[in-house]
């Protein structure tokens, strides 16, 4: 408040320092002009320049007012001092997601957007490959080529504007305090459920989603790996890029 306060004061302190300069012209126009300024003034402050100072009070998911890191998610004490004794980080949004009706969910938290069919078999026309599991190369290939008409999407997309998550993206859907999908609901406050938000998350059997990001290890063997996200439990785990994995593509928003 006491800003602005001294915001709408450095504002009149401008008219008066300009007054003098149309001192006839205000004479002329009167008392009710000058009022009628001082008010115009005051509007710009309160539809303008005070929302945008009060942007990240009123908006604190804004990229732009975020830093550090998000909360877990986990809650369950184990130990005292622990992540969910202490629960630090980045608070969620409420809510964390945001159903787009188009075959798209919005994350409130990080401003992606996934597609809401979590396990999608046809990315794009000729692709044949009828199930969603694929080789890292084809994952690659499949979420770039993904567009409008496909996987269920209405949203206008078109080829290339979608791609295969990093592993900081795709792990930033875990929350660490569920399992069986390690994933949050709409809200943020409960666990996924089907079409809460997304659908077909897998979790049986080997339920690991790949990333774009390539395993860094030197060894000639290992450099063909892969990090992976495993839906059931959360976590990062390395595997080959031969092996047939899910492909759960992301986009920026517009």
């Amino acid at each position: 408040m006491l800003r602005h306060k001294t915001l709408i004061l450095a504002a009149l302190m401008v008219c008066l320092a300009i007054m003098p300069l149309y001192s006839a012209n205000v004479l002329a126009q009167g008392i009710p002009e000058v009022i009628q300024r001082l008010n115009n003034i005051q509007q710009t402050l309160n539809d303008q320049i005070i929302p945008k100072l009060d942007q990240c009070t009123q908006c604190p998911e804004c990229p732009e007012c975020k830093t550090g890191v998000a909360k877990t998610g986990q809650t369950t004490v184990s130990e005292e001092g622990d992540d969910g004794d202490l629960q630090k980080g980045l608070p969620w949004p409420n809510p964390r997601f945001t159903d787009n009706a188009d075959g798209t969910v919005s994350d409130n938290l990080t401003g992606l957007i996934w597609l809401k069919n979590a396990s999608c078999t046809s990315f794009f026309s000729g692709d044949i490959a009828g199930q969603n599991n694929r080789e890292w190369s084809l994952a690659i290939t499949a979420a770039n080529l993904l567009s409008n008409g496909y996987c269920g999407l209405l949203d206008g997309s078109v080829a290339g504007d979608w791609r295969l998550p990093n592993v900081h993206e795709l792990v930033g859907l875990i929350h660490w305090g569920y399992w069986n999908p390690a994933l949050p609901n709409t809200a943020g406050t409960g666990q996924c459920s089907q079409g809460n938000p997304f659908l077909n998350v897998v979790t049986a059997g080997s339920p690991f989603y790949y990333t774009s990001t390539t395993y860094p290890f030197s060894n000639t063997y290992l450099s063909g790996e892969v990090w992976t996200v495993p839906m059931s439990s959360g976590g990062i785990v390395n595997t080959q890029k031969t092996s047939k994995y899910y492909v759960w593509p992301v986009r920026d928003a517009r």
